[in-house]
């Protein structure tokens, strides 16, 4: 499409923007820009902290109730939490990554999807999730306070359409007033990339989206 945005591009201009917006406020971290990063698992995560955290003062939100099974989940957190530690220990980025937890919520997943149960993947069913999951990670940024952006992964899957992610972003932008940072993470081999840092870290790649639908079409 000719007059598609470049979320990529807009994403690093706000960044450029607000660093020099921020430049001298701080002694240690004069450019830091508070971002909470909803996270849908940790080798996705694991490109997107890696492009911000020069930048960036991260706090990544695990916040997934699409994952039904709560022995998937806990996996999935203990390896967001793993990853998290370890490049802490290297002490990548400008600042010490931090992870906000969240509880197991299936319920609100199930009360969503209902009456959506037949949808195709990547249909109408999968763009409410992305809204919910989102929309809670405006909200906890809101409720926590000091954030400058909430922002999300799910932008690095070649198999999620980021023109809908970043629609979806501003909406709730609007509607709430919490800051979103756009992006398309996938790009300049973003999640090339996070395979290459998922067999650095050794870190579980599950082969499905986490939710019973996706589950049954694999």
């Amino acid at each position: 499409m000719a007059n598609a945005v470049n979320y990529d591009k807009l994403m690093e201009e706000m960044l450029g923007r607000r660093g020099a917006e921020n430049a001298g406020s701080s002694p240690c971290f004069p450019q830091a820009i508070s971002v909470l990063l909803h996270s849908c698992c940790a080798p996705c995560s694991s490109a997107c902290i890696e492009r911000l955290c020069d930048r960036c003062d991260i706090t990544v939100f695990y916040y997934n109730p699409n994952i039904g099974d709560e022995a998937e989940y806990l996996k999935r957190k203990k390896e967001q939490i793993r990853l998290i530690n370890a490049y802490n220990s290297e002490k990548k980025g400008i600042s010490c990554i931090k992870i906000l937890d969240a509880d197991h919520d299936p319920e609100s997943f199930y009360m969503m999807a209902k009456g959506l149960e037949e949808c195709p993947e990547r249909g109408v069913r999968c763009h409410k999730c992305y809204e919910l999951r989102m929309r809670k990670t405006a909200m906890a940024a809101l409720s926590v306070g000091g954030f400058d952006y909430f922002a999300t992964t799910l932008t690095l899957s070649p198999l999620k359409d980021s023109e809908v992610i970043n629609r979806i972003g501003l909406k709730i932008e609007e509607e709430t007033g919490m800051k979103y940072l756009p992006s398309d993470f996938k790009k300049r081999n973003g999640y090339l990339r996070s395979i290459e840092l998922s067999k650095e870290y050794d870190l579980y790649r599950q082969d499905f989206c986490g939710c019973v639908y996706s589950r049954k079409n694999k």
